[in-house]
């Protein structure tokens, strides 16, 4: 087209050669100049190439383990490289550990790290153990314990069930022994420091061979090797001896030293946390999202999260978007950007020798983004679980035909209708069978529609738009990074216990790997959010900015209503009282974030 209607200029382009021509423009002049004469030198680089190339300046390479500081300028890109609104002390940049780089005298100028900070960091670093699980993900991490007697009890219910055992004078796991019986070899020595200033704070090479009774040399050499790798830093931070830190966690520190942001991200109490919450998913009064585009994000924060196949329509979805139709959810089922099943494996797939698969309203369902369908759904079990025969010959068609419509299935399998219903609903509830919209699943899961009650279209599941098929788990790959980026989306600060209720959640030592090398990539922040839960925690940079509002703003008399099945019912893991199920017949009222009453 260019060709036709331009047929010079798309020859001149094609056969477009020799130097690129700058327009002569005096604006266009003085850009340039000030760019490479003003902001930079370059007639002094190009002299220092050229004495490069006639070999009349010598080079030398040396690595160091920290930025130098003639590139201070460059990582951090004073003052021009971020143009957007965020704080200094947000960016990435500032984690760069660069103090011990600098001269004797700004160092001491700069003062030394804060003994507070560095016990606070050494002290959120180290393994919360409240259980034999806890214990057994610390053991995973640390390799070599040496016995600690708060910790026994625990230790030995791990030893009962033979995933612990004592070697020499350390506690290992099960997992873990064939590593710990190479120490002192000098693989197996780097492996143990790994987790090990994963986990603790600065410590001197002496102190730490003295706690794990390791070679004092075997030590130096492991700590080398880690410092060579990046993953550790040197310096005087606590004493006058020589120590080593692992660089995220000195970058906790230095942020701490710092106290930039120490008043504005002081943590906030559990009741400010859940009215957080509330505006987080939209929940909260005035917060809800509307139409098409505002269900689609609210089900992308929920993904992977399994709520009862009755609670979706009825309570969930209605509470976070503003005069909600379910015709909103049958277009995105039907334009194929969503789709729901049942992603965790049914209890009838753990039990030996396998039982009966009984649906019922409550059986617990998703609704994902089919594009992370992949990423959500678990491997295929090699366990089938009992079924029915009307559900056998219901699968067996769906397997051999592939996807299909209602009637189709009836024509398969020759049964009847009511019959194919049944075999549906046991599929559904065994997370091996979904459907292309939502009105399938309503079909099954209301009673009037299930005894022919219902009225016009809607009367059986056979009417239903949309057809069968299986869900695919073939090409299913477990991503944790991605679970764990879908964990800040829907809670925004995340830790241990709020996660209590996440049944598909990979386990938190797995977690903490991914949000650590978030948080020194700068893409999340870590410390102490919420006070009165232990353990490290995660937030988003947006999130804190919301935490941050909510406190300064102070109570508001704001009620929310939480129904039971709702991924907000976190009475007895955040709120104070009993633990509810999905199953109980009560709503949560909360008054500015405390539970004031109850619901029917």
């Amino acid at each position: 087209m260019l060709a036709s209607v331009f047929p010079d200029q798309a020859a001149c382009a094609e056969n477009l050669t020799g130097e690129i021509r700058i327009p002569d423009h005096p604006l266009v002049k003085e850009t340039i100049d000030n760019c490479l004469h003003e902001a930079m030198d370059l007639d002094g680089l190009i002299d220092i190439l050229d004495r490069m190339g006639e070999g009349t300046l010598r080079t030398i390479a040396i690595d160091t383990r920290e930025p130098s500081p003639f590139c201070h300028e460059l990582l951090n890109a004073n003052p021009y490289a971020f143009l957007d609104d965020a704080p200094l002390e947000e960016r990435r940049t500032r984690a760069v550990q660069m103090r011990r780089s600098l001269l004797q005298d700004d160092a001491q100028n700069l003062g030394v790290l804060d003994p507070a900070a560095i016990a606070q960091v050494a002290e959120e670093s180290w393994p919360v153990v409240r259980d034999e699980h806890e214990l057994h993900d610390a053991l995973l991490t640390l390799i070599l314990l040496p016995p600690v007697e708060e910790w026994r009890q625990f230790y030995e219910a791990l030893e009962s069930g033979g995933r612990v055992s004592m070697l020499g004078n350390y506690w290992v796991a099960t997992e873990r022994l064939d590593i710990a019986r190479e120490v002192p070899e000098e693989s197996a020595v780097l492996a143990v420091l790994r987790g090990w200033m994963d986990s603790i704070g600065p410590v001197t090479p002496a102190a730490l061979a003295n706690r794990l009774d390791l070679p004092l040399e075997a030590v130096d050499i492991g700590l080398a090797q880690l410092e060579s790798e990046g993953l550790i830093l040197r310096g005087h931070f606590a004493s006058q001896e020589t120590e080593f830190c692992h660089r995220r966690i000195l970058a906790r520190i230095h942020r701490l030293t710092l106290g930039r942001l120490r008043k504005e991200i002081e943590p906030v109490t559990a009741a400010d946390f859940m009215r957080f919450l509330g505006r987080w998913q939209h929940v909260a009064p005035g917060t809800q999202l509307h139409g098409a585009d505002g269900l689609f994000q609210v089900l992308r924060q929920l993904q992977g999260y399994e709520i009862s196949a009755a609670a979706w329509e009825s309570v969930v979805l209605p509470q976070r978007v503003a005069e909600y139709d379910p015709e909103l959810l049958d277009r995105l089922c039907l334009a194929g950007e969503v789709m729901w099943g049942r992603l965790s494996p049914h209890p009838a797939l753990e039990t030996e020798g396998g039982r009966r698969v009984r649906p019922t309203r409550v059986a617990p369902l998703a609704i994902f983004v089919r594009e992370d369908a992949a990423r959500l759904l678990p491997p295929a079990s090699n366990q089938m679980p009992l079924l029915s025969h009307a559900a056998r010959d219901v699968l067996t068609a769906l397997e051999s035909r592939g996807a299909s419509f209602f009637n189709e299935l009836l024509r398969a399998t020759g049964r009847l209708a009511s019959e194919v219903e049944d075999g549906l609903w046991e599929l559904v509830a065994a997370g091996l069978v979904t459907g292309d919209g939502f009105e399938n699943l309503r079909a099954l899961i209301d009673p009037k529609r299930r005894r022919g009650e219902g009225r016009g279209r809607s009367a059986r599941p056979r009417h239903a738009v949309g057809r069968w098929a299986l869900l695919d788990r073939s090409q299913t790959a477990t991503n944790i990074d991605f679970f764990a980026a879908q964990l800040l989306d829907r809670w925004g600060v995340v830790f241990r216990d709020v996660l209590a209720r996440e049944t598909l959640s990979p386990a938190w030592r797995d977690l903490l790997q991914v949000y650590r090398r978030m948080e020194a990539r700068g893409e999340i922040r870590g410390g102490r959010f919420v006070s009165g839960f232990v353990g490290e925690q995660f937030a988003r940079p947006e999130a804190l900015d919301l935490l941050r509002h909510l406190r300064r703003s102070g109570k508001t008399g704001e009620e929310m209503e939480i129904a039971p099945s709702d991924p907000l019912n976190l009475t007895g893991i955040l709120l104070p009282g009993p633990r509810t199920g999905s199953l109980t017949q009560v709503a949560l009222r909360l008054l500015d974030g405390v539970p004031r009453a109850v619901g029917f």
